[in-house]
């Protein structure tokens, strides 16, 4: 019997608000153990909880830009469960009568429907120190603000839950509300996972899985659930619901304990809070804040700029990175006006050439300089290459003043010391040699001092004209333009 994943996730994201869901202490649970708390945040007798309005703000703007519904009013309530890392013996939550209701986010040409996003405080931290066996607890990130997202049970695959993941975290970044880091713990990720007969529309028993803290865990771990539960169900047993942890060593779940019901955490509203409400003209200043989204922007660097949809979507996966190259392209519309023998309007001239100066661009972007990122393990806003310079070394590119592997040249030259690329190109002996008559007299001479390679590739040995190539472009030093070896050679070899 063959059988269908059903697969939701409930994703906890941390706001990066100054200040606690409900108390002033300083939102910062990387400070110090136990140095940003309060008698709010550790449950003292007599201490109330104060709501942080920048919260319920940045909550509603995640749901304006998620499509989701914004409710007129809601209220906090308690969820009431006893751990270490939780003073109080409950957590205030928003999860019965949530701010956002609804929504989607857009992974490829899918729509992954939201069931609710709701707004509470997040709990403290253990430290489990394995040497002196015991366990500390840390309350600095107690009461710290928490969204939960969660989706509708829809999605089918780990590959989707993990581009959903990586699409929600550009968007948080893009509204400036969450750094969404999966290995600081700004972003966690827990999945549910069940598995019904094809035939069936009834749901399965569902199984948790636990704070994941990367993309990678998100997929391997909805991967071997779905490998797990299906050979229980195919040795015809059943599946038990219950909360797994992942171990990325072992690359497998493991049972923590059995899953608890809504009605276990015996929810009430929490009396110290007033109910919030939103009046019109706050829904519509909320939704005037809203930035260009990663799809948008995605989208527009197709349709305005040019860029394929691969490129598009690896050029926008960083803010940083999306505003540097539109940089560039700005530049380009200014240098490509300047090139000797170009004629028209600033507007045709860019139409008329866009597409083979994108091209170029596209190269230099995803490939040498990506690479050249990761060598040196920095990030776009580090770099010392300007985007009037680059603008400039793809326009002596476009020229054909400089090839591929003397543009390479130029780049690392460039990156190393934020050089401007003419000057290095002439103090590096670095242009482009087009002259047909040295280029000529270089192959003439190459061919002479190669009578067995000339004979083989004359006899049928074809691939024998890549060695050619490879010894004019040794002599020239890797300045010779490729277009005009080829042409001579097959000219002169023929």
């Amino acid at each position: 019997m063959k059988y269908q994943p059903t697969i939701g996730l409930e994703i906890h994201l941390h706001l990066k608000t100054k200040s606690k869901m409900f108390c002033s202490c300083a939102n910062d649970d990387l400070a110090k153990a136990n140095t940003n708390i309060c008698p709010v945040c550790t449950a003292q007798p007599g201490a109330l909880p104060v709501i942080n309005q920048q919260a319920i703000d940045w909550t509603a703007l995640l749901g304006l830009a998620l499509h989701s519904e914004i409710a007129p009013r809601f209220n906090f309530e308690r969820k009431n469960y006893f751990y270490p890392d939780l003073p109080k013996g409950y957590q205030i939550t928003s999860s019965s009568n949530p701010p956002c209701i609804g929504g989607y986010v857009q992974v490829g040409d899918r729509q992954i429907h939201l069931n609710h996003i709701h707004l509470e405080e997040d709990t403290g931290r253990l430290h489990h120190d394995t040497e002196n066996k015991n366990t500390l607890v840390d309350l600095n990130r107690a009461g710290a603000p928490l969204v939960e997202l969660v989706t509708e049970p829809e999605i089918t695959s780990g590959a989707q839950a993990k581009a959903f993941c990586q699409e929600l975290q550009l968007i948080l970044r893009c509204l400036g509300i969450a750094d969404a880091d999966m290995e600081k713990g700004q972003m966690r990720c827990e999945v549910n996972v069940s598995l019904r007969p094809n035939s069936s529309k009834k749901l399965g028993t569902k199984v948790e899985v636990k704070n994941l803290n990367s993309f990678r865990a998100v997929e391997r771990s909805i991967d071997y659930e779905i490998k797990r539960q299906t050979e229980i169900l195919a040795a015809g047993q059943k599946v038990s619901q219950e909360n797994r942890g992942w171990r990325d060593d072992q690359n497998q779940t493991v049972s923590q304990r059995v899953k608890e019901e809504a009605h276990d955490y015996r929810y009430f509203p929490e009396p110290d809070l007033p109910p919030i409400t939103f009046d019109q003209d706050h829904y519509e200043k909320l939704r005037a804040k809203l930035p260009e989204l990663p799809i948008q922007k995605r989208q527009r660097f197709i349709t305005e700029y040019g860029f394929n949809p691969e490129d598009a979507y690896l050029l926008t996966t960083d803010l940083d990175l999306a505003d540097y190259t539109e940089k560039v392209v700005s530049e380009l519309q200014e240098w490509i006006t300047s090139v000797e023998g170009v004629e028209g309007s600033a507007t045709e001239i860019w139409d008329n050439n866009k597409k083979k100066i994108i091209k170029i661009l596209s190269g230099w972007l995803t490939s040498s300089l990506f690479m050249l990122l990761n060598e040196a393990k920095i990030k776009i806003k580090d770099l010392k290459i300007t985007p009037e310079n680059l603008a400039e070394l793809v326009t002596l590119a476009y020229q054909n003043k400089v090839n591929n592997l003397t543009g390479k040249k130029i780049l690392k030259i460039m990156f190393d010391t934020g050089g401007d690329p003419s000057h290095i190109m002439e103090d590096h002996d670095l242009s482009q040699t087009s002259d047909s008559a040295d280029l000529k007299q270089i192959i003439a001479k190459i061919i002479a001092d190669n009578p067995k390679q000339l004979a083989d590739y004359r006899a049928g040995k074809v691939v024998l004209f890549q060695y050619f190539v490879g010894q004019v472009m040794r002599q020239t030093k890797g300045t010779a333009d490729p277009e005009i070896i080829h042409k001579l050679l097959k000219e002169k070899l023929d």
